[in-house]
């Protein structure tokens, strides 16, 4: 599962900074994954006087099988090591398509799939190329999901920092493969687990 490639080609081709990757599976195996680009750039919409308004960010369906979150794991932390991402964020949901729950779980979910459909400035959130993003939607809501998340620093928004992690080469990405060892397999609900990847020039005093 060649996240990676799929990421790299949409920088090259969309010549924009990323301020996120974002990657969805409902909690049934071999059902396609929702990958998002949050994008970090803005347009000017020559019909509102050349308001500026955020590019919009952009949501693709991959369908590959996977057999358990292992897989995703693998691959999504692949792809942010060798973008010069700092970690991995993984958080487990449950379905929230029972009684009485929260408003905000229902909104989460949505967002995860790239599903801005309820926002009252929906046009230009997100362009999608998911099919099935519908049917993912369902199914989640039913059996809940699990989201990954992290921030690239190469051909990232976050390549302007300061050079605070060794780990990272001159153009702020890192020489595969990644050497950090995969967490259980994040069923547990309300869960983060973080994979940290970077590691700090100096001493960090919490």
């Amino acid at each position: 599962m060649d996240i990676l490639e799929t990421i790299t080609s949409h920088i090259a081709a969309l010549r924009l900074p990323l301020y996120a990757v974002s990657a969805t599976a409902t909690q049934k195996s071999d059902t396609p994954i929702i990958l998002v680009l949050h994008w970090h750039g803005f347009h000017r919409d020559e019909r509102a006087a050349g308001a500026l308004h955020s590019v919009a960010g952009s949501a693709l369906q991959i369908n590959l099988r996977w057999r358990d979150y292992a897989v995703i794991d693998r691959a999504m932390l692949e792809a942010a090591w060798r973008l010069g991402a700092w970690d991995v964020e993984r958080v487990a949901s449950p379905g929230w398509w029972r009684l009485n729950a929260p408003v905000s779980e229902a909104l989460a979910c949505r967002r995860a799939f790239a599903d801005y459909s309820d926002a009252r400035e929906a046009n230009g959130a997100v362009v999608v190329e998911a099919p099935d993003q519908q049917a993912l939607l369902d199914l989640a809501a039913r059996r809940g999901y699990v989201r990954w998340l992290f921030r690239p620093r190469k051909g990232g928004l976050w390549s302007q920092m300061d050079g605070d992690d060794r780990t990272l080469d001159a153009d702020g990405g890192r020489s595969a493969p990644c050497p950090v060892a995969l967490l259980p397999d994040g069923r547990e609900l309300r869960r983060k687990v973080v994979y940290r990847l970077g590691r700090g020039n100096g001493i960090l005093i919490r």
